[in-house]
C-alpha cells in the first residue's frame, strides 16, 4: 500500500468536457440531458470506487456568437440540485457535487438545498462554491451588469459564513421525537443566526435538521488571487487547472502554506486538477483518439469558446496573427490567464489557440493504463495533487475505458481503493466532521 492514495473525482457536467465528445464514433450525443443514460454512467463510476460524480452548472447560455454556440452539447442539462437527489436514489456510497453560485444565488436558498440532499444521499452531499464568471448570467437574474470580480469574491466570503451558519442553525441531537411527552425537539438546542453583514441579511433558523455530515463538502475552483485565499480559508476540496507538474505543484503549495498560515490544517484541503484521459491499448492509439476528437471541433466551436475563455470578440483577430493584447474583464480572470498563457508558452497564432481552447485546452493524460498510472503517481508522490477530477473524451466508452482499465491499474500498485471504508463524502476524502460552531461552545463552556 502506498503512504499516499489517489482521491478520484467524476466531472460530469458536461459529460465530457470535450467540445468534439458528442460526436465522437460510438458517444451518446444525448447523455447530458438523458435520465437513464446519466444514472448508468455513475453506477459505473460508483462501481469504480470514485470518491465523487460533480456537476457543474451554468445559469445562462454560454456567452458565445449563436453559430458557435449551435455545436456546442452543453446548451442544455438538468439543474444538478434536481438531478443528483434522483441520482442519490440508484446509489449507495459515491459523493454527489453540486455547483451553486454565490452571485445568483441567496444563502437561506443554497444551505436548504445542500442540507437536503446530503439528509437524501445519507452523507454525500458537497457544494462547489463558485462565483459565476459568465456575464450574460446577470441578465437573467434582473441585472444590467455582472457584478465586479472583486464585489463577487467579498459576497461570497460572507455568502460561505452565513450558509455553513444556517447548517449549524440545530444541534445535532436536537430532535428527540419524544412520543410520551409529545416533545419532538428542544428549543434550548436551536440557534437564530441573525446575520447582518455588508452584502447580506438572514434571521435563520434554517428549517432542516444539521446535516449528516454536519456540512456538506465545500469545494471550490478558481486560481486568481482571490480565488486562492477564500479556497485556503473555506475549501475542503478544490478542482484546480492542471497544466505543468511544476505549475500545479507550485499551486498546491501556495494554497497549503495559506492554509497552514491561518491555523487550517492543510491535510484538510484535498487539491484534485481537472485532467482529461484518454485511455488506449498502446501509447499511439491513445494519441490518435485524441487526434480524432480534436478533429471534430469546427472553427466556429473553436474561435467561439476563445471568445469565451478571454472575454471579447475573437472573431475580429487575425486568424494567422499573434494573439494580440487582452484587456482586463469581468469574466474569468484564470481562464483568461491559461490562455495568454498558452499562447506564449507554445507560440500559437490565433486560430491555433482557438483550435486548443475550442475543444479542450487543459491537462490531459493520453496513454495505456500503465503510462497514465505512472504519471497519476507522479503527480501524488510529488505534491502536485491528492488526486483528480476527471474529465472522460466521450461517454460511454471513455468512462468505461478508465474505470475498467486504468482503475485496476492504479489498484495494483495500492494508489487506489479496492472498496469504500465509509459512507459519506466526508469519510472517502478523509476530512474531519465539522463540530456546531454553537452548540459545541455550548457544551465546552459548561465542562
Amino acid at each position: 500500500m502506498a503512504d499516499r492514495q489517489l482521491h478520484l473525482g467524476a466531472f460530469m457536467r458536461p459529460v465530457s468536457i470535450h467540445t468534439g465528445a458528442w460526436r465522437y464514433p460510438g458517444a451518446w450525443p444525448d447523455a447530458n440531458f438523458n435520465f437513464p443514460r446519466l444514472a448508468r454512467l455513475i453506477q459505473t463510476l460508483e462501481r469504480g470506487k470514485f470518491d465523487a460524480f460533480f456537476m457543474a452548472d451554468h445559469l445562462a447560455l454560454l456567452n458565445m456568437p449563436i453559430e458557435a454556440l449551435r455545436r456546442s452539447h452543453t446548451v442544455t442539462s438538468f439543474d444538478p440540485l434536481t438531478l443528483l437527489p434522483a441520482l442519490a436514489a440508484v446509489t449507495e456510497r459515491i459523493g454527489l457535487i453540486a455547483t451553486a453560485s454565490t452571485t445568483y444565488n441567496d444563502p437561506y436558498h443554497v444551505a436548504r438545498k445542500f442540507a437536503s440532499l446530503d439528509h437524501i444521499s445519507n452523507g454525500r452531499a458537497g457544494w462547489n462554491l463558485v462565483t459565476t464568471a459568465n456575464p450574460d448570467a446577470a441578465l437573467n437574474f434582473g441585472h444590467d451588469e455582472h457584478m465586479a470580480h472583486g464585489e463577487r469574491y467579498k459576497r461570497a466570503r460572507e455568502f460561505y459564513d452565513v450558509v455553513t451558519g444556517l447548517w449549524d442553525s440545530f444541534a445535532d441531537d436536537a430532535f428527540i421525537r419524544d412520543v410520551e411527552s409529545g416533545i419532538f425537539w428542544d428549543p434550548a438546542k436551536m440557534h437564530v443566526l441573525n446575520h447582518k453583514g455588508p452584502e447580506l441579511s438572514v434571521r435563520g433558523p434554517l428549517n432542516v435538521a444539521r446535516p449528516v455530515q454536519g456540512w456538506p463538502v465545500i469545494v471550490q475552483a478558481g486560481a486568481s488571487e482571490a480565488g486562492r485565499q477564500i479556497g485556503a480559508e473555506t475549501a475542503e476540496m478544490i478542482f484546480a487547472a492542471g497544466g505543468p507538474i511544476a505549475d500545479a505543484q507550485a499551486f498546491y503549495a501556495d494554497v497549503k502554506g495559506r492554509a497552514a498560515k491561518i491555523g487550517r490544517n492543510p491535510d484538510h484541503i484535498k487539491i484534485l486538477p481537472g485532467a482529461l484521459v484518454v485511455v488506449g491499448d498502446t501509447v499511439e492509439e491513445a494519441k490518435a483518439k485524441r487526434a480524432h476528437l480534436d478533429n471534430l471541433v469546427h472553427y466556429e466551436s473553436a474561435i467561439g469558446s476563445l471568445s469565451s475563455a478571454l472575454g471579447v470578440d475573437a472573431s475580429r483577430f487575425d486568424p494567422e496573427g499573434p494573439l494580440p493584447e487582452i484587456p482586463e474583464t469581468e469574466t474569468s480572470k484564470s481562464a483568461r490567464e491559461r490562455a495568454i498563457n498558452l499562447a506564449k508558452r507554445e507560440g500559437l497564432n490565433v486560430r491555433q489557440l482557438a483550435q486548443r481552447i475550442g475543444g479542450y485546452s487543459g491537462a490531459a493524460i493520453v496513454g495505456t493504463p500503465a503510462t497514465i498510472a505512472d504519471t497519476m503517481q507522479e503527480w501524488l508522490e510529488t505534491r502536485a495533487c491528492d488526486g483528480f477530477n476527471i474529465m472522460f473524451p466521450y461517454v460511454p466508452g471513455g468512462l468505461d475505458d478508465f474505470v475498467g482499465l486504468v482503475v485496476p491499474e492504479l489498484q495494483r500498485r495500492g494508489l487506489f481503493r479496492r472498496e469504500y471504508e465509509g459512507t459519506t463524502l466526508r469519510e472517502h476524502l478523509g476530512l474531519p466532521r465539522p463540530e456546531n460552531r454553537f452548540f459545541a461552545v455550548a457544551a465546552r463552556a459548561a465542562e
